[in-house]
């Protein structure tokens, strides 16, 4: 999948099917709903998420920031918390988790979208490695990247979707998406996280 791949883990299965609803109204793609912990933690192994919505309390309980030490520990995702909890205590524990947003229910589908554009452009510029250029990045592949592949590279690292890179460089969103699959199969990963992980390796 060539789009920007979202993990929603959300107990209450109304408030998550109006999180899927806002998100497919834009250029998003829900790869999958956990409502638990368990259902988290198997899509965050078979569905590689570009970034996760997580809510703190998963049927009672504090599950939301155990999943969110597991994602920094395993996965290196962006997440961003979902949550009706505001109370300063919770707040300070969350910081520590280093999550990408903060958005207290009932949420605003402007500042959903805005958070998530934030969050990954954030990520991607945090695990932005020193020497980003495309001639030291094909010397240590096997395929090289074109330039326009190259910029669309740059583009995935400031978090756009397909539909801001199409209009950046003038192509249609189809074009968008055959570059990056090419990114992807030069790279031998299948999403964004994955690439820009990928890309850190290579070039760190």
């Amino acid at each position: 999948m060539t789009t920007i791949r979202i993990l929603i883990v959300e107990d209450e299965p109304l408030i998550a099917e109006d999180i899927r609803e806002c998100l497919t109204n834009v250029d998003y793609s829900v790869v999958a709903v956990a409502h638990n912990k368990n259902q988290a933690i198997q899509a965050l192994q078979t569905e590689t998420p570009d970034l996760v919505l997580l809510d703190i309390n998963l049927g009672g309980n504090m599950d939301g920031l155990e999943l969110a030490a597991l994602i920094n520990d395993q996965h290196q995702v962006p997440f961003i918390f979902l949550t009706s909890y505001s109370h300063r205590a919770i707040i300070e524990e969350a910081k520590l988790t280093r999550p990408m947003g903060y958005i207290i229910k009932p949420f605003d589908e402007r500042d959903l979208y805005s958070s998530i554009e934030i969050g990954l452009y954030n990520f991607s510029q945090g695990a932005r490695p020193r020497q980003f250029n495309l001639e030291k990045l094909n010397q240590r592949i096997d395929s090289p990247l074109t330039e326009r592949e190259f910029e669309v590279l740059k583009s995935v690292y400031e978090g756009a979707t397909n539909k801001q890179m199409a209009e950046q460089h003038f192509v249609s969103v189809n074009t968008i998406k055959t570059h990056l699959q090419n990114l992807y199969d030069k790279l031998g990963v299948r999403s964004r996280s994955e690439a820009i992980a990928r890309l850190r390796t290579l070039l760190s």
